[in-house]
């Protein structure tokens, strides 16, 4: 009943089998792990609530280890614009600027992880075990092993935890995690347009929180709004009808016709971050090493770079013949992306914070900047390069080049 596994992955989401997918065709044997058997796709579904914008980066991972082509034989939304406004600063970042041909694309997270999943069936060395669940872990500080719910153990010289942010793995090997709650709730509401599909993503600042439109393929679009938990809870007590006047109310013109709410569902926002990234034998990735505020839509985009860059040190490592395991090795990936995982959640944590007041020198300095950035092609170029996932120490994977 014990089987050995050079990789066991705990976690087969979006960043869990990426992981997968980028160590698939290799020599490694990897074991991915997941407790829920993703709904099955069908066109004529409707959207599901949770999306995410997946930047060029991530697009030129999923499109080298083979998950891309999936994506599109589903469905997306490509962007090519996004704006940013309040009052009276106002930008707009277009793709055409920097002669691209688009920002980046709004996905299903569901559809972003069947990908994922249908891509490892054509890896020999990867094998996936789902649905299952963990009975019973044991960490000896080098090596771990995972026992599941039917009895069989899987024995792994590195064990890799994609189990979320309240990660089970992570607690269990006593890493700490340190953040804080926003005390600000996200409403995702699911809607039918009146007009067809958008390429424009915006995003408003007012005193109670951003709001924010995501397109959606076809005449459908996904809208964020960030409110207070009571206010939030408030909303989502109301009939559909009322929930709508009262988004149409809220929001500005640009938002356009809304035929119908077709469904709504909210979460917290909450900054998190572990204190380490790896012990011997094992490493952290996606939200189980950090979680970002959702302001930019970052979080998922710097967990499969996570993915693509700790691929990356232990294909390295396994190539030169040492312990994948090895903290000396794990540490490579740490030094990647903690301080760039870092920087990013500063970056939010501070555009969160500026435009989450309304002391009026604060209020005219953002204003001034939105303006300026608008007029200053260089610095609005920048940004947009950033926002596309294009800057900063960037993994093989996320520059198109094959491991």
């Amino acid at each position: 009943m014990k089987k050995h596994f050079d990789v066991v992955i705990v976690g087969g989401g979006m960043v869990g089998a990426a992981v997968a997918c980028c160590l698939g065709g290799s020599d490694l044997q990897v074991a991915v792990i997941e407790t829920q058997q993703p709904e099955a796709f069908s066109p004529e579904q409707p959207h599901d609530l949770r999306v995410s914008a997946l930047s060029i980066a991530s697009h030129k991972i999923l499109e080298t280890v083979g998950a891309w082509q999936a994506v599109e034989a589903k469905r997306l939304c490509p962007f090519k614009r996004m704006r940013v406004w309040e009052t009276a600063g106002d930008t707009t970042f277009n793709s055409d600027d920097i002669g691209a041909p688009e920002l980046g694309f709004i996905v299903e997270n569901r559809i972003t992880q069947l990908a994922l999943l249908e891509r490892l069936t054509a890896f020999d060395n990867v094998e996936l075990i789902m649905p299952t669940r963990i009975v019973d872990m044991a960490y000896d500080g080098h090596s771990a092993a995972v026992t599941l719910g039917d009895g069989r153990v899987l024995q792994a010289q590195l064990l890799v935890a994609a189990d979320g942010g309240q990660s089970k793995i992570r607690q269990t090997v006593g890493i700490g995690v340190t953040g804080w709650d926003y005390n600000q709730h996200a409403l995702v509401i699911y809607v039918e347009t009146g007009y067809p599909q958008q390429d424009i993503t915006w995003q408003r600042f007012v005193p109670t929180g951003p709001q924010a439109f995501l397109p959606l393929p076809g005449s459908y679009g996904s809208i964020v709004w960030y409110q207070s938990p009571d206010e939030v809870r408030r909303l989502q007590s109301l009939p559909l009808d009322r929930l709508k006047a009262e988004l149409v109310a809220a929001f500005p013109d640009c938002l356009g016709e809304i035929r119908q709410i077709l469904g709504a569902t909210s979460f917290p926002l909450k900054r998190q971050h572990a204190q380490a990234y790896v012990k011997p034998g094992l490493a952290l990735v996606g939200d189980a090493a950090h979680m970002i505020n959702p302001l930019a839509g970052q979080g998922v985009n710097i967990g499969l770079l996570d993915a693509a860059a700790l691929a990356e040190v232990v294909l390295e490592a396994r190539h030169r013949g040492k312990n994948i395991g090895d903290v000396s090795v794990l540490r490579r990936y740490e030094a990647m992306r903690r301080t760039e995982n870092l920087k990013m959640m500063t970056v939010m944590d501070a555009f969160y914070h500026s435009f989450s007041n309304d002391i009026f020198p604060v209020k005219f300095i953002r204003n001034l900047g939105l303006g300026l950035a608008q007029r200053l092609s260089p610095v609005r170029n920048k940004v947009m390069r950033a926002a596309m996932g294009l800057e900063g120490r960037l993994p093989k994977l996320a520059r198109g080049v094959s491991l």
